[in-house]
């Protein structure tokens, strides 16, 4: 069994224990795929599930890691999973992640960012601003400290 997979049919299973809890999924795109066909489309039906529960989000981190002992920085290598969050979660509940210093073990951090901000700003600078920033307020519900941060907050 897949332990990053069965981890995605646990938070089905919670949320639908607890339909209001407010989730984000943390690290998609360095899930594990299942090798077998079978757990690979048990994955992607868990995936659209939590994909049409509007409380669900997907963070977008650590997008560049190992695959058989190799990081590829090329963009290419990671858009059908990366199109596929964007086909399940929209431009509305992704939210963009680092995760730094911890991304470090697998590649800089500038590799990392280059590759996402290539990825989302092929989508808009609307939908790109969403996903590196406007998103997180709602996923968070994070509040503003200062005068400029209530000025971005108001506009989203």
């Amino acid at each position: 069994a897949n332990p990053d997979a069965a981890l995605i049919a646990a938070v089905v299973r919670l949320t639908d224990l607890v339909p209001s809890l407010r989730v984000v999924i943390d690290h998609l795109p360095e899930l594990e795929q299942p090798t077998d066909l079978q757990g690979r489309k048990e994955l992607q039906a868990n995936l659209r599930e939590l994909g049409a529960r509007p409380q669900v989000y997907a963070k977008v981190s650590e997008v560049l890691h190992p695959v058989n002992g190799r990081v590829r920085t090329d963009p290419n290598s990671y858009l059908p999973f990366l199109d596929e969050l964007w086909a399940i979660f929209g431009e509305d509940r992704l939210v963009y992640g680092s995760d730094w210093p911890n991304s470090d073990h697998s590649a800089p951090f500038r590799d990392e960012l280059r590759v996402v901000r290539q990825y989302f700003s092929k989508k808009g600078r609307a939908a790109a601003e969403k996903v590196f920033w406007k998103n997180s307020i709602a996923a968070y519900r994070w509040a503003p400290r200062d005068a400029r941060q209530r000025e971005l907050h108001t506009a989203v």
